[in-house]
């Protein structure tokens, strides 16, 4: 960290690693709270705590519940509190990308009636956690290959 004349901390850029993964907190907070918005969510009147009954959709497209929603409420402000350190910001995008894509298969092989189904997923849902998946996983991988390193990075050739 650069010192100013007094000795103390001065704020640099951030990142990209950080403001991307700070942006994508910050759209799962507004996803978490439009979730309860009726109009923004169809069949709010429909919307349960959790499991394949609840019939509300975000945006007319997305199945969620009340626990979907504070899922993404969590994962949120998560994702603001691990965006402040370079280090969490990648544990951020790329541990939240491999959960999304794990997510993925789980909506994939899973049958929707099933009592398994404990967060509402639906067509829309498993394409855009795959699209969410890859995403957050690539944009952690490749955003963050030389931030915070404090040195040159590692190239396979400059081993002996």
């Amino acid at each position: 960290m650069a010192r100013d004349v007094r000795g103390r901390g001065t704020a640099g850029p951030k990142p990209r690693v950080q403001l991307v993964a700070l942006v994508v907190a910050v759209v799962f907070l507004l996803l978490g709270v439009l979730g309860f918005v009726p109009g923004v969510t169809t069949g709010y009147d429909d919307l349960a705590f959790g499991g394949h009954h609840s019939l509300a959709k975000l945006l007319g497209l997305f199945q969620v519940s009340i626990l979907h929603n504070l899922l993404h409420l969590l994962f949120g402000l998560a994702g603001l509190v691990l965006a402040r350190r370079v280090g969490g910001a990648r544990l951020f995008l790329v541990g939240g990308g491999a959960a999304y894509l794990g997510l993925w298969m789980y909506g994939f092989l899973l049958d929707r009636d099933a009592a398994a189904n404990f967060i509402p997923l639906n067509g829309a849902d498993n394409w855009l956690h795959l699209g969410l998946g890859f995403g957050m996983l690539v944009l952690g991988l490749l955003l963050s290959k030389d931030a915070g390193t404090g040195g040159r990075l590692d190239n396979a050739i400059d081993r002996p």
